[in-house]
């Protein structure tokens, strides 16, 4: 159910639109999320927004935190989260799930619980399950609250591999070879399943990568050069998701494009292109966001190559219904062609991350973008669209 249409007091009419920026989350990307939060925190222009930062800690309580952006950075290769932030060890935050009020309410134990307002618009700088993932813009569904970025399936299926893979396939959009362990063949039988995996290896050849096939921020991931390194980059890789994607090796550039809705449709940016991480086996979770390994914007491609994977990112976009902003992932083969890795529908997003450095060369500013996609998500309503 759609509340733009709904009366709005003399209040609302004079009052800014007041952004609720939530990160955090029970994902092992918590860290990251509270980063990029800060990020958007420091960008959004307060000249015409009111602004209410939530943290969900890593157990899921949703907690008032300070408006301090500055304590939200990785300090000494070490990532903050909500937990140091929160004004409380013990208050919680509560979003109505009326979808005929948008009041927030804040909450201690053994204290009269106190309305925060209303809130127009949520910006949700969650990153893996439990936010980006289809869960947090359910519940922003069923609330009748504006959210920037992809709804429900959309974002259920860029955070699960498998099936965003499958949609793309669908489309004719072109995907490398991938094989996937689900909990109950683990669980039924090991040995059938890792057999399985060794067969894809025998078939497409070494090495593997094994990945949590609903995590992010390349954390989980192992290279795996042979047999001997199989069963414990399994259980890493298990330690983020009960399920498994095992990918092969596809030997080319590393190629990556941002897509923004603009008013006449997604639009895709300038590419960039991820280099050899000498340092690193391969661009790992350490090389992203400790060592801020750079990439290169623009990609040295051909103009005829920059058109075709701007193409594809846009056609990756429409296929898995995405609405706001993607970060489309692609590989260039070395006979030239271009293979969709994957696409993240809420990309890091702090001013060095690749996203915003693709729309900065393509002529949208940090601050720009973050203003965009909030007044995107204010004319957008929420329910069937």
């Amino acid at each position: 159910m759609s509340t733009e249409n709904l009366p709005q007091s003399p209040e609302q009419q004079l009052r800014k639109p007041r952004v609720a920026v939530v990160f955090g989350g029970r994902s092992s990307e918590h860290g990251i999320s509270v980063v990029t939060a800060g990020a958007v925190l420091r960008a959004i222009d307060r000249t015409k927004y009111d602004v209410l930062p939530i943290g969900i800690t890593a157990d899921g309580r949703w907690a008032l935190t300070a408006d301090e952006p500055e304590r939200m950075a990785i300090t000494d290769r070490r990532t903050p989260n909500v937990e140091e932030l929160a004004e409380s060890d013990e208050g919680g935050v509560v979003l109505s799930v009326d979808p005929g009020s948008r009041e927030v309410v804040y909450s201690e134990p053994g204290s009269v619980p106190k309305a925060l307002g209303e809130v127009d618009v949520v910006f949700p700088m969650l990153h893996g399950p439990y936010g980006e993932d289809g869960t947090l813009q359910g519940l922003l569904e069923l609330s009748g609250v504006p959210y920037v970025g992809s709804g429900v399936l959309a974002s259920a299926v860029g955070q699960d591999k498998e099936y965003m893979k499958r949609v793309f396939v669908s489309f004719g959009l072109p995907v490398g070879p991938y094989e996937v362990i689900r909990p109950r063949e683990w669980a039924n039988d090991p040995a059938a399943a890792r057999k399985k995996i060794v067969d894809f290896a025998g078939e497409h050849g070494w090495p593997l990568f094994i990945k949590p096939a609903r995590g992010g921020s390349s954390m989980g991931i192992t290279k795996v050069d042979d047999l001997a390194g199989l069963d414990d980059a399994i259980a890493e890789a298990q330690r983020h998701d009960p399920k498994i994607l095992v990918e092969s090796l596809l030997r080319g550039r590393e190629i990556e494009c941002g897509v923004l809705e603009f008013e006449d449709g997604p639009r895709a940016s300038v590419p960039a292109e991820i280099p050899p991480v000498t340092s690193h086996d391969f661009y790992d979770f350490e090389a992203k966001y400790i060592d801020s390994a750079a990439g290169l914007v623009p990609a040295p491609l051909t103009d005829e190559q920059t058109a075709e994977v701007q193409r594809l990112a846009v056609a990756a976009f429409d296929a898995a219904s995405c609405e706001g902003l993607v970060r489309a992932d692609f590989f260039l083969t070395e006979d030239g062609e271009f293979v969709i890795n994957e696409i993240n529908t809420m990309p890091g997003f702090t001013p060095i991350s690749m996203y915003p450095r693709m729309w900065q060369e393509s002529g949208v500013a940090y601050t720009e973008l973050v203003d965009r996609l909030i007044q995107a998500a204010l004319t957008r309503s929420t329910g069937l669209r």
